[in-house]
């Protein structure tokens, strides 16, 4: 009794469809999942860089002589500062695609633009 041992055809297409089924559903997801974890690396950049120009604030009530990390946690960002007046308006900016049309930034108001990227 030697019976065939294997697979057919059939069975190796239905495989493959399911495989193509789940990866088609599974790789929008991680490339969103991505965005955001990058998108947070500049929102703890922006955050950082606050609380130093803050921290500069208290000790010399202005922002003009502060100086900020220039790049975010994980060095997916560069941060700019803006001094103006009594204020700041930092910016985190990428070559990477975060999923922002927009660069993300945060005012020393607390305003944080775009809307859709916080």
């Amino acid at each position: 009794m030697n019976g065939q041992r294997g697979f057919t055809l059939i069975e190796l297409m239905i495989v493959l469809v399911i495989i193509g089924i789940v990866a088609a559903i599974a790789y929008p997801s991680y490339t969103r999942y991505v965005q955001k974890s990058v998108r947070t690396d500049a929102h703890a950049g922006l955050m950082q860089a606050a609380s130093e120009l803050e921290r500069c604030y208290t000790r010399s009530y202005s922002y003009r002589d502060c100086t900020i990390n220039a790049f975010s946690p994980e060095k997916n960002y560069e941060i700019a500062e803006s001094i103006n007046g009594d204020g700041y308006l930092l910016t985190a900016s990428t070559a990477q695609d975060d999923g922002c049309e927009e660069n993300i930034t945060l005012s020393s108001s607390g305003e944080r633009l775009p809307n859709a990227c916080w």
